[in-house]
């Protein structure tokens, strides 16, 4: 009976054995689980109580720089409340939590819930990571994911930089403070307010949420969304972006903007205005440059141009606008010499940019200004060492496709100069220029302007002026020049010259009816209008000529050489250059 009972149990032992090398192939091992029980202690203070509850219950008091461990967190405070059963920690007077070195926290009181590891912080709480510094009366911080928040109002200093709100959320890991609710940042050089803002202490990076309003020095931003590096001056800003300064606006649904270097980048739907100047530009994309005080626009650019009341539309594929800087005119006048004291006063008389002196002023300005230099008596000379100011004009450069729409003008060419000093409209590349039915064509065009209208024309080279009336004859004349004059915003006086300058001109009887057509030749050739139709032609020297009449004239006499009426060419209205 022994015998098979041993054998029995060796069998079942066995089979056992067998069993456990069968599973253990079937089903890999499991690593070993970490230890996830904490142990929070109260490492010393000046006096230590213990007090037990129940038998599961017992709570540890300790007063006079007492200093609790969980972990790598350490808890410093004038008194504490350990309950080991819930690992609840309420610490009293001067707390201070070193989490692990890196983050600091000081309050007056603190509650501890040691298995969460959240800690609520009340009174002058102070949140550090050597970075920036956060500052409220309420917080809550939670250790193991590094999150604190703030519901009761606080701020945030880093460096000069000074941040509140209502409501705060900082993450550690990332150094990033979540704001909301009345947020208000003071730098020495950004004065901004939000309702919810990211600000990261460690790059000085704010990424905005909400609308924004910007203040500093060079002026005022209102956006929606974007990034501004205060470090820097760059910044990025998205839907529909607002800047404006004492000189210009800008707005775009996407702008780049850097303060050091003064550059603004606005696209899509982008303008700028130049209060200044009185200019608006429009277009896909538009470039500024703040410190240059120019701009470069392209993407289906239009730049206006105002002037008591009214406006020039410009079009082109590219615009660009510049300050051109140019030395005042000045005269020097000696007015008193002391030839004992061999001095003299010097009396600096400023000419506007034509060479007409100034207007008398009041000595206090600079217009008159006196200086007293050395002489020499015996050789009767003097030197003087002035310096000359400068005077900046703007000019506008447009390049390629270039239309302009105006009530009194319109013109196409390929590029376009214009200048602000007097002006001027200078067309190059196939210029072309209308008034009312009259079209002015040449190799180059000279387009000067007074308040938004054409006051003169100047044409180089292969000069053609055609009127077309009412019943489509056209009135042509040609030379190698023209110069026209404009009353009233409309064409009144062409004068033409050539070697020779030739005309084709339909005449009229007493009753206005076409009598025939002239074609004729001379030296020079003057043309005058009347209700913006040709009125009268004049021909000065070496005149010859010959008169069809009306049904009896030759078709291929009917043009001048380079006659195109350029209708199709025409815009018809301001519209036409934003499409």
């Amino acid at each position: 009976m022994q015998l098979k009972f041993t054998l029995a149990v060796t069998a079942l032992l066995l089979l056992l054995c067998c069993s456990k090398q069968s599973a253990a192939q079937q089903t890999p091992a499991l690593p070993p689980q970490p230890d996830t029980i904490r142990i929070i202690q109260i490492i010393k203070a000046n006096s230590l109580r213990e007090k037990i509850i129940d038998s599961a219950t017992t709570i540890e008091t300790a007063a006079g720089d007492a200093v609790i461990k969980d972990g790598l967190t350490t808890i410093f405070c004038d008194s504490v409340v350990y309950n080991h059963r819930t690992k609840m920690v309420e610490a009293f007077g001067n707390v201070h939590i070193n989490d692990n070195d890196s983050i600091h926290t000081y309050a007056q009181y603190l509650k501890y819930v040691g298995d969460e590891r959240i800690a609520y912080l009340k009174k002058n709480v102070k949140l550090t990571d050597k970075k920036g510094v956060l500052l409220t009366d309420d917080l809550e911080y939670n250790l193991r994911t590094g999150i604190a928040t703030y519901k009761g109002g606080g701020r945030v200093l880093n460096g000069k930089t000074v941040l509140t709100s209502n409501e705060g959320v900082y993450y550690a890991d990332t150094k990033d403070v979540i704001f909301k609710k009345n947020v208000h940042l003071v730098d020495p050089k950004y004065d901004i307010r939000t309702d919810s803002m990211i600000y990261n202490v460690t790059n000085s990076i704010a990424t905005f949420i909400s609308p924004t309003h910007i203040v500093s020095k060079e002026g005022i931003i209102d956006t929606r969304s974007g990034t501004y590096d205060l470090k820097t001056g760059e910044a990025i800003f998205y839907e529909r972006t607002y800047i404006r300064d004492s000189v210009r606006s800008m707005s775009g649904d996407k702008i780049f903007f850097d303060d050091k270097k003064g550059i603004m980048t606005a696209d899509g739907n982008a303008k700028v205005v130049d209060s200044a100047n009185q200019v608006t530009t429009i277009g896909g994309h538009i470039e500024v440059n703040t410190k240059e005080n120019s701009f470069l626009a392209y993407l289906k650019p239009v730049m206006i141009l105002h002037k008591d009341g009214d406006s020039t539309y410009i079009a082109a594929d590219t615009l660009f606008s510049g300050l051109r800087k140019y030395d005042s005119v000045e005269k020097k006048q000696v007015t008193k010499v002391d030839t004992l004291k061999k001095t003299a006063v010097v009396t600096i008389n400023k000419f506007d940019s034509a060479g007409i002196k100034a207007a008398a002023q009041p000595k206090t300005d600079s217009l008159a200004i006196q200086q007293t230099v050395k002489t020499d008596s015996g050789k009767k000379t003097m030197v003087v060492n002035l310096n000359k100011p400068d005077t900046a004009i703007r000019y506008f450069l447009a390049f390629h496709h270039v239309r302009i729409f105006n009530d009194s003008l319109q013109a196409v060419s390929d590029s376009l100069y214009y200048s602000t000093q007097d002006s001027t409209f200078q067309l190059f590349g196939q210029p072309v220029v209308w008034n009312a039915q009259t079209q002015v064509t040449g190799d180059t065009i000279y387009m000067y302007t007074q308040n938004q209208k054409p006051k003169q024309v100047y044409v180089f080279f292969n000069s053609l002026i055609i009127n077309k009336t009412a019943e489509n004859l056209y009135n042509q004349i040609g030379g190698r020049t023209l110069n026209g004059y404009f009353k009233d915003g409309a064409i009144d006086y062409v004068r033409v010259k050539g070697t020779p300058a030739e005309s084709i001109f339909y005449p009229q009887d007493d009753d206005s009816a076409y009598t025939g057509m002239n074609r004729s030749h001379g030296d020079v050739i003057d043309i005058f209008f009347v209700k913006k139709e040709l009125n009268k032609v004049k021909f000065i020297n070496n005149v010859d000529g010959v008169m069809y009449p009306i049904r009896q004239i030759p078709a291929d006499k009917k043009q001048l050489k380079g006659f195109k009426w350029h209708d199709a060419r025409r815009p018809k209205n301001k519209l036409e250059l934003f499409e």
